[in-house]
């Protein structure tokens, strides 16, 4: 949670999801209805989750999967403790670490959510996931009939939604798809000697390429953009 006070359950469900897996939103409201959490609401009425509470939640779902305690009994142990939110002994690594601003963020590759749970995640309807998924801007992956997206449908949704702002429809975003499969395409074809070494060292050194192909990329494109749009944004 660097950088941001609270989180909405959507939020939450994805930090927790790589280690938890069967976790769901309606697992966590359970949860709250059972007493064992209690978020703080929003003055419209959304939950919004402290690190405090996302630590406690994480507590409850380990306790359960590794110790088979029934909720009573977890209620009763991390409310006897010397703080009532019952921090954690250990601490998971942070997924969360702000990054630099000309950095692309890093997506949780294991999280697993459905349309419903991503949808939430990222505050839109399923509509909206179904018509972005349309235009080849998300992709999912079926599993006995049920469509699966991981981070990096989360992170695409969240940038692709900033553009919404600006009345721009996923149809007019098309263009991002075919522009980062054409580049996909020529990085690959630039590694492709090193790869078809098909050795651990080789692979390490296609991946560090691909990274600085993709770093070179955003600055060329910024600076691109910023000469084309030299007049209309005052530095001219």
């Amino acid at each position: 949670m660097a950088g941001k006070e609270h989180l909405s359950i959507g939020e939450v469900l994805v930090s927790l999801k790589p280690e938890f897996p069967d976790v769901t939103i309606s697992k966590i409201r359970f949860l709250e209805s059972e007493g064992l959490i209690d978020p703080d609401r929003t003055e419209s009425g959304y939950r919004k989750f402290s690190e405090r509470d996302v630590e406690r939640l994480h507590e409850i779902l380990r306790l359960q999967r590794d110790e088979y305690l029934p909720l009573k009994v977890i209620r009763e142990r991390l409310d006897s403790g010397p703080d009532r939110n019952g921090p954690r002994s250990e601490s998971p690594p942070r997924r969360d670490e702000p990054a630099p601003e000309d950095e692309m963020a890093l997506p949780a590759t294991d999280v697993q959510l459905t349309s419903e749970e991503l949808a939430q995640a990222g505050g839109v309807g399923t509509e909206l996931i179904d018509e972005l998924e349309s235009f080849g801007l998300l992709s999912s992956r079926s599993v006995s009939g049920v469509r699966y997206y991981d981070g990096e449908s989360l992170v695409l949704l969240r940038v692709l939604k900033d553009f919404f702002k600006y009345g721009v429809e996923p149809r007019h975003l098309r263009m991002y798809r075919h522009f980062a499969d054409r580049e996909a395409s020529f990085f690959q074809a630039i590694v492709l000697p090193v790869l078809r070494q098909r050795n651990p060292d080789a692979r390490k050194a296609a991946s560090e390429s691909l990274s600085d192909l993709a770093r070179i990329s955003r600055q060329l494109k910024q600076a691109l953009l910023r000469a084309n749009l030299r007049d209309h944004l005052g530095n001219g």
